[in-house]
């Protein structure tokens, strides 16, 4: 079987080679998303990082303040302590994306899979929220085809964030951010195509 590095590149020229294509009605597409999700439990309202919720949800508002007593609540209503990614699940989780981009036809730009979250940036016809629910569901399947959790483990937080990357230097900027910007290195794969 190819590396996963192999096969994202292969994949990758061959995107180059043509365009993105979809089935889709015609609708404006944009270069790119980032796309983030993160681990059950490791964010909830009212932590100190701040969160968004549906009166705290247009871009550019601010984010929740810190607010111990909604964190504590939020807490106490999670059915499953906080899921966390070791190295291990890092790795697998890296492989079932690159799988599922190659897939689905997906031009995959970079991905940092870290501790308690997932960043992507991903060309793709596709809306992101689809993109999104894909990635949550190939990571899952592939935890279970290792047996590295009981089958009914949470492992994601419901939804997650999923920005538009219009110009290329949105682009560039996303990956700059998903590769170099989250601090130490764990589970990473940047494309080497230098189109954006």
């Amino acid at each position: 079987m190819e590396s996963m590095e192999t096969m994202l590149d292969l994949h990758a020229k061959s995107l180059a080679a043509g365009s993105l294509e979809t089935d889709q009605p015609a609708r404006r597409i944009p270069l790119a998303y980032l796309i983030t999700f993160t681990c059950y439990g490791t964010r909830v309202h009212g932590d100190e990082w701040g969160s968004v919720d549906h009166d705290h949800n247009l871009p550019g508002s601010p984010f929740l303040s810190p607010d111990r007593v909604r964190e504590a609540a939020e807490q106490r209503q999670m059915r499953q302590g906080c899921y966390e990614l070791d190295r291990r699940r890092r790795d697998v989780v890296l492989t079932a994306i690159a799988e599922a981009s190659v897939y689905k036809n997906w031009r995959i730009l970079a991905v940092h899979v870290r501790r308690t979250h997932v960043h992507t940036v991903v060309a793709a016809p596709e809306s992101p929220e689809k993109i999104l629910a894909h990635y949550k569901s190939y990571a899952s399947r592939a935890l279970n085809r290792n047996g590295i959790d009981d089958k009914g483990r949470k492992r994601w937080s419901r939804h997650g964030s999923t920005r538009y990357l219009w110009k290329p230097q949105e682009v560039r900027a996303a990956i700059e951010y998903v590769i170099r910007g989250q601090g130490e290195a764990m589970a990473v794969w940047e494309s080497k195509e230098p189109s954006w």
